[in-house]
Formats: structure tokens, sequence, C-alpha cells
């Protein structure tokens, strides 16, 4: 195969796996854009909406826990055609379901998708690219990430522009209808790169360290010749022979009991990288990108914006991310790991505070107006409110609260029994609102099962019988449009300084500081703690924000983020320019010396 072949080869291997990380961006922001309009016109509460927008990260969680041993199973190719597949068959679930179940599964299968993608396209990479180009490499899958969220959000202000349209003709049910088919629309536009993905996994070659150590030389020595010279292919698989023989030797040097303690994770050289990558990996979520980018539209409507700025907003907030994501690829392989994860922890950090300080000029004007919506609770056990200017005047004067001018937001916390639930936030100057209807089925769980993952301590058949409790009903000021661009640009800033650190460096980190011999399992057991914290966030996001408000959530995620920016700039090792045997070389000398 000629030189210009094998580079071109390269390229096609690297827009492969890219297309793996456009479909992890796609899964990532596309209900960000879908969410407002969904939340029009399926007629979920807070609650499920949460779960719907958690149900990706739940099954992220779920494939998460089983993609290494599947990727060591069955090899990384065919698992990354498996997990295009899962995609490609969950946009039609999702797209055309009706009722919570469908949509939830759904969203649920998406997850699968992407949890697989995760853990074998970095793995994929890490094992096919040299160690002059992993960092970039494993960019680009970063980059094509970002692209897929970006993408996600031009589509969503395509129908921003149409709802917005509608909205004109002032018809509540063709205004309805369309919010109905926006959100099914904007799923459906994420079908094709699902499919190519599908295609190109089939036209790669499989990993030829995956061959290698199942066996099949010929195999191995075929995959390196379609990206490597013959020299170089040839050295690489010399390598592969070198390293099998030494742990060969090892093996028969410690016996049966001496080789299962040296694949172990509990081993000390293994145990420093081991942690070190479930911690920067847990960090990563806890600084709260994936709810900040899935409810991204929502969190600049609270802040003043209109939904067609909010909209522009998070078009603009997916570029930022976008072009920062470039600059992070081209200064990876330069500055270092170690530098970019220090300097982007930091600048996060800074924007959250500054974003949730924002929120907190106007959260500290909220009025609680819990006895009066109670008193508005039918014998029935059910609440409903058409929430505009002269409701809020009512709700205001019955609970002797009083905010000054301007449009205000309502959003009620309520239970029953052992389980609670929020209604979404609605704006008094919203002429297309729906009303806020409360039931206590709304706020109680289907089934037992449900039940408990909701409260394991719950007891589902006392709560069906007890009364329906307003726990607050918070009014809270809409701040001014001018605050919304400025929260706008707090979290255009937080993106850059993630994009630029975070984003770029942590696929790299579960990759690179792993061991060879414990890699796909080890980046599954890490990327699980990943996906489980992000899905936690996600679940709660809502229900904490109606309860608590925004600043405190702002400011949990930057208290998250000091841990993550003590771990990059004092315990995490640089890893530029080293090639995997070295950094685990590396590991083991810290081992061996906190051993003496």
């Amino acid at each position: 195969m000629a030189t210009d072949e094998k580079a071109g080869y390269n390229r096609f291997l690297l827009l492969v796996a890219g297309l793996g990380g456009l479909l992890y961006g796609v899964d990532v922001g596309i209900i960000a854009g879908a969410l407002p309009y969904l939340e029009a016109t399926s007629g979920l509460n807070a609650g499920q909406l949460s779960i719907v927008v958690a149900a990706v990260l739940l099954g992220s969680v779920i494939s998460t826990l089983f993609a290494g041993m599947l990727a060591d199973w069955m090899g990384r190719r065919l698992l990354m055609a498996l997990s295009g597949l899962l995609f490609v068959v969950s946009i039609p679930m999702i797209a055309l379901s009706h009722g919570y179940g469908p949509l939830v599964f759904g969203r649920l299968l998406q997850g699968v998708s992407a949890g697989l993608i995760g853990v074998v396209v970095p793995l994929y990479l890490a094992e096919c690219l040299s160690a002059s180009s992993r960092g970039k490499g494993t960019g680009i899958f970063q980059w094509l990430l970002t692209l897929g969220i970006f993408t996600a959000a031009v589509v969503a202000m395509f129908f921003s522009f149409r709802v917005d349209e509608v909205a004109k003709l002032h018809d509540p049910a063709r205004l309805y209808a369309f919010k109905d088919t926006a959100w099914r629309s904007i799923f459906w536009v994420s079908l094709p790169p699902g499919i190519l993905f599908v295609i190109g996994s089939f036209m790669v070659a499989e990993s030829p360290r995956w061959l290698f150590r199942h066996g099949r030389r010929d195999a191995a020595h075929a995959a390196l010749l379609r990206s490597r010279t013959k020299a170089q292919a040839d050295l690489e698989l010399q390598e592969m022979e070198q390293t099998a023989a030494a742990e060969k030797a090892q093996s028969s040097t410690g016996g049966p009991t001496g080789s299962r303690t040296k694949e172990s994770l509990l081993r000390r050289k293994y145990v420093i990288p081991f942690v070190l990558a479930c911690v920067i990996l847990a960090c990563n979520q806890a600084t709260g990108i994936n709810s900040i980018i899935g409810y991204n539209a929502n969190i600049l409507l609270q802040s003043g914006l209109s939904d067609v700025q909010a909209h522009w907003g998070y078009v603009l907030f997916t570029l930022v991310n976008f072009l920062m994501t470039i600059v992070g690829v081209m200064l990876v392989d330069r500055k270092g790991r170690k530098f970019l994860l220090s300097l982007g922890t930091a600048g996060i950090i800074a924007s959250l505070i500054c974003t949730g300080l924002l929120f907190r000029q106007t959260e500290r004007l909220r009025v609680d107006s819990r006895a009066a919506v109670q008193s508005m609770v039918t014998a029935d056990e059910k609440f409903s409110l058409l929430y505009d200017g002269k409701a809020a005047k009512t709700i205001l004067a019955a609970s002797g609260g009083a905010i000054s001018g301007g449009p205000t937001s309502l959003i009620v916390i309520y239970s029953c029994g052992d389980f609670v639930a929020a209604s979404t936030a609605v704006r008094s100057d919203d002429a297309s609102a729906k009303p806020i209807d409360i039931t206590r089925d709304s706020c109680l769980p289907a089934n037992k099962v449900v039940a408990f993952f909701s409260n394991p301590f719950s007891n589902l058949d006392a709560s069906r019988q007890a009364p329906l409790r307003i726990e607050n009903a918070l009014i809270t000021p809409v701040p001014s449009t001018h605050n919304g661009w400025l929260v706008a640009i707090t979290l255009f800033v937080f993106m850059a300084f993630f994009a630029i650190g975070p984003g770029v460096c942590v696929w790299l980190a579960l990759s690179e500081l792993m061991p060879t011999r414990i890699r796909s399992n080890g980046m599954s057991i890490a990327l699980l703690l990943n996906q489980a914290v992000s899905t936690t966030i996600a679940a709660i996001f809502l229900p904490t924000v109606g309860k608590h408000g925004y600043a405190v959530m702002f400011f949990g995620f930057a208290a998250c983020t000091v841990i993550y920016f003590i771990t990059a700039a004092v315990f995490l090792p640089e890893t530029k320019g080293k090639t995997l045997e070295e950094i685990e070389a590396q590991f083991e000398g810290a081992s061996a010396l906190a051993a003496t």
C-alpha cells in the first residue's frame, strides 16, 4: 500500500472514530434543544423530565459496566458497530414515542450506545495510534463530540425560529402541534451520523493489539500494515512480542497465584493511576458539564432571556465549545495534559462562582407562597393554575409577599407521602405557557420498582393514600435581558475553559493512565463512576434548582471543581510525549519508591 494510501487510511480511521465522538455529542446535546418543546407538549412533570434527561446517562452507566469486557470478548471494531446500531435503533423509538415509558426506554437505549462509545473509541484510538499522534488523535474524538453538540444546537435554533413564527399566528392549537413536531424532528435529524458510523466501523481494521492478544499474529501484522510502513509494522509487532514474553516470564516466575496478582487492580502500580483516573473522571462530571449542556436553554430562559435569545445563547455556547476544543487539540501535545487541566479547572471555578452570584441577585428575592397555593388544592387532591401576571399578583397578595414590577416565575415543589416532585418553572410573561397541573399521580412512581430507585426507604402503598402537600411555591422575579446575557457570557467562559482543559484531556487521562493489562476493564470502571456522577446530578438538577435555586447548584459545582484543580495541579504526572509503556513504568517507579 502506497504511503499516500496509508495516510488516507489513517485519516479515514480518525474520521470513523470521530463519528463516534459525534454520536456521543449528539447524545449529550440533543435534549437541550428538544427539552423546551417536550416540556410544553408531553404533560410530564419536572421529575419525569429529569428522568428523560438522565436516562441517557443511566444507560451509559449500565453499558459502561460491561463495555471493557465486551471489547475484550468481541473486539473493538465489532463493539463500535454495535454501539452505532443501538443509536440508530433508538432514534425512531424516541421520535415516534407517545407516553413516558417508550420515551425513557428510547433515551435509555441511546445512553447504552453512548456508554459503549465512550469506552471503546478512546480504547481503539489508544491502541491504534502512535505516541506522537495519540494526543491529537484522541482530541479529534473530543472535537467531533463538540461538533455533535453544536450541530444539535443549530438544529434546535432552526426549530426555535419556526416556533416563534407559528407563535405570532396566535393559534394555541397550531402552536402546540408544531412544538410536538419540533422535538420529534430534532431527534430524526441525528439519524444519518449513526448510520455512517455503523458503516465506517466495518471498513476499518481491528485493533492490532487486540488481534495479537487473541493469538492472531498474522492478522495483527496485516492490520498494522494498513496504517504503517512494513518497517514500522515489523518493529511494532516485535515490541508486542517482547511485552508478551516479559508478561509470560513474570507469570511463570510468580506461579498461578503470582499470575493472578500481576493482573489484579489491587497492585500498587495499578492502584495509583486507577484512582487518579477515577477521581479525574468523577470530578469531570461534578463540574456540572452535562447538566449545563442539557439544561442550557432552560438556564438561559430563567436568567432573563427570551426563548429565541436562549436558543441563540445555546448555539453560541456550543460554538465556543467547538472552537476552543480545536485550540485544546493544538495545545495538548505541546503544553501537556497537566498544564491544560490545571488552567481549565481554575477558569471553571471562577466562571461558576460568577454565574452563581448573578443568579443569587434575583433568587434572594424569592417569595415562598406555599400556604396560598396549598389553599388552592382541591378536595380530590388536585391543583391547576394558569400562571400569568394576574395570578402572580393574587398569589403574592394572599401570601403577604411582594415583588416590585416586572414578570415573575413560579415553581411548585410538592409531595405525597415519601415522594417529592417539582413542576416546571413557568414565567408570567409567557403567553404560550400551559397551566401548572399537579395531581397525586404526577408525584407518585408508576410501580414499586420505580419507587425503589426513587426512594429505597419509601412505602408506595401508604404514599398513595397520603394528601397532596405543597412543600414550596417559589415566586422569583425574572431578571432583565441584560442579566441574561451576563449569565450567558459567564457560561461561555465556563465552556471555553472546560473545552481547552478537561474536555480534551479527560479521554487521554482515561486511556493513558491505565496500564496496558487492565486498560479495557479499568476504563470501564472509571467511566462507570464518571457516568454515575453525571446521572445523579442530572436526576436531582431540576428538583434541587426548584427548591434552592440555580445559585446553590453552581456554587456546588464550583466546590467540586476545587478538588479537580488540586488533583490536576498536585497529583497528576505529565504524560506528554511518553509511550503507554513509559507511563506505566513511571507509576511502577512511584509505587516502588512509596514502598521503600
